[in-house]
């Protein structure tokens, strides 16, 4: 995955909102969310079926994660274990503090770079693991930052690094768009952004949030999710998260709703 945009809006009725574009390798096989993993019967996700892990999952307790590669990290690498692992492991766990806690004690030699985002309707955190080359320059372990309220994206680089062409191009229109109303079914305003191809004038087309390359590289499905916050009386019936999941590039294929 490549990008994944967070609004998050403590207080609110529902305080998180996700979107997430997947960038990969067209060729890569895998199969859109589902309840793939018998020992893992709470967790909703998209299964990826050569490394058997996840790109970005949501569980019974409320709590999402999506992993990223970081630069030039795409792929595999002998001795080392799927990130894709890194998304089940978080989803065993019924919230996203603790998730991020243990997820951040892992070796991080074990993975090539990553970005991790885990959250639920309460906190929201990204994990970020530079690598082995960044290791050999004394660098720290698995880092944990909390995602603060507001608007934010991350991409394979830092939260709202400037350094992203999509950050740059992307981010203030995200920004200024009209939030979503899951509980309305209106994701219009996101949906757009989420299938934005380059920008007129730009140069870079990792600026766009829909990638399409010419070396069989692109986005190949796209995620809109929303957690509700506890109801605010006994009497209120609470919300259910709901999840749109659109299977194949957003600008080409419609978001259908994710039997949670």
């Amino acid at each position: 995955m490549c990008t994944v945009v967070i609004l998050r809006r403590p207080g609110h009725p529902w305080p998180l909102i996700l979107a997430a574009n997947r960038d990969e390798m067209l060729d890569r096989s895998w199969l859109p969310p589902g309840r793939h993993w018998p020992d893992r019967p709470e967790v909703v996700a998209g299964k990826d079926e050569t490394a058997g892990g996840s790109w970005l999952g949501l569980n019974d307790h409320g709590v999402v994660a999506g992993v990223l590669n970081r630069i030039d990290s795409l792929g595999p690498e002998p001795g080392k274990r799927s990130r894709g692992e890194l998304v089940l492991e978080a989803l065993d766990h019924a919230d996203a503090s603790s998730a991020a806690n243990y997820l951040s004690r892992l070796d991080p030699a074990a993975y090539r770079s990553f970005n991790l985002v885990i959250a639920d309707s309460r906190d929201a955190f990204w994990l970020r693991n530079l690598g082995a080359a960044a290791r050999g320059r004394n660098a720290p372990g698995i880092e944990a930052f909390e995602i603060p309220a507001g608007t934010s994206m991350i991409t394979a680089r830092d939260r709202n690094d400037p350094a992203s062409a999509r950050v740059q191009a992307c981010l203030p229109r995200f920004e200024a768009a009209e939030p979503p109303e899951p509980k309305a079914g209106r994701w219009n305003s996101w949906a757009r952004l989420m299938k934005a191809r380059r920008p007129p004038g730009s140069e870079d087309p990792c600026a766009a949030m829909t990638i399409v390359t010419s070396r069989g590289f692109g986005t190949v499905s796209s995620s809109l999710i929303a957690l509700p916050g506890p109801p605010k009386t006994l009497r209120e019936r609470p919300n259910r998260p709901v999840w749109q999941f659109a299977p194949g590039r957003p600008d080409q294929t419609r978001y259908k709703k994710v039997e949670l």
